[in-house]
């Protein structure tokens, strides 16, 4: 008998492929109730904008932005409601999925038994928030397309945007959430993220509050996330503005699964 052995042309060994499997477990884990979860996660931004875009919208008419550019109000809020559904979806899984499987299930303790550490853990639960941000994202942007508030061009150079913000959210959501004690600490994060929503330059440009509070408003995550989402869909960003944006974003990915990579291994590993 001639066995014939081939060359592997690609190696899924090493951390990817462990992290990976944390991903695959989570899909598997699906139950038919977790699609209303999204349907409605989805649903949300959608409605804010049509209500407060397009209704508040009709009252408010065009604005006038700092560039010079002249946009509908709907037009202005739609790129907001869009980094806000990457917020949402990525923190959804980070926060409270994340601390129940950790501190309740004791999931993790079971995978450590194997050879994934806790690094790998915390990358394969925020590539597999990814996957309900990048859902929630990507449909956002058929509504925008289908309103007419942006292009199919810039929708699709839009997309990474929202799938960077929802890393670096859902990496800043996992390393907050391995200080969490309790289901009650999760009412003050709720608190925080509702304030970044209304705050964030979402339905004002952040040139409307007064310098001390712009500041403020300029060096928050959502903030950055959607005045580089905003510049992109409607058209009016600029090189420098943009690389701030993605290099802010980036660092607060990399600190956050940083933290949450120690903080597990802490936690964990007694």
């Amino acid at each position: 008998m001639v066995t014939l052995i081939l060359p592997r042309l690609v190696s899924f060994e090493g951390s990817a492929r462990r992290s990976t499997s944390v991903a695959e477990r989570n899909a598997a884990a699906l139950r038919s109730a977790y699609w209303l979860v999204m349907i409605s996660g989805f649903a949300e931004p959608v409605i804010y904008l049509l209500s407060i875009g397009v209704g508040v919208g009709s009252l408010v008419g065009d604005l006038t932005l700092p560039s010079g550019a002249v946009v509908g109000y709907a037009a202005f809020v739609a790129p907001a409601m869009l980094a806000s559904a990457a917020m949402s979806g990525a923190l959804s899984e980070t926060t409270f999925n994340f601390f129940g499987k950790m501190k309740y299930m004791r999931l993790y303790e079971g995978m450590l038994a194997t050879p994934v550490r806790p690094f790998e853990i915390a990358l394969g639960e925020l590539a597999w928030a990814m996957v309900r941000g990048s859902l929630y994202s990507a449909a956002f942007l058929v509504v925008m397309v289908v309103l007419d508030l942006t292009s199919v061009g810039r929708a699709l150079l839009a997309f990474p945007a929202a799938v960077l913000a929802g890393f670096a959210f859902g990496a800043l959501g996992m390393g907050l959430t391995t200080f969490a004690r309790s289901w009650q600490d999760f009412d003050l994060m709720g608190s925080i993220q509702f304030a970044l929503f209304l705050f964030s330059g979402t339905f004002v440009p952040a040139e409307s509050y007064h310098p001390a509070l712009r500041w403020l408003v300029e060096v928050t995550p959502l903030y950055r996330a959607v005045d580089l989402i905003r510049g992109i869909s409607i058209g009016t960003e600029e090189t420098l503005g943009v690389l701030i944006d993605v290099g802010y974003l980036l660092v607060v990915t990399a600190v956050g699964l940083a933290i949450a990579g120690r903080r597990m291994t802490k936690l964990l590993c007694k």
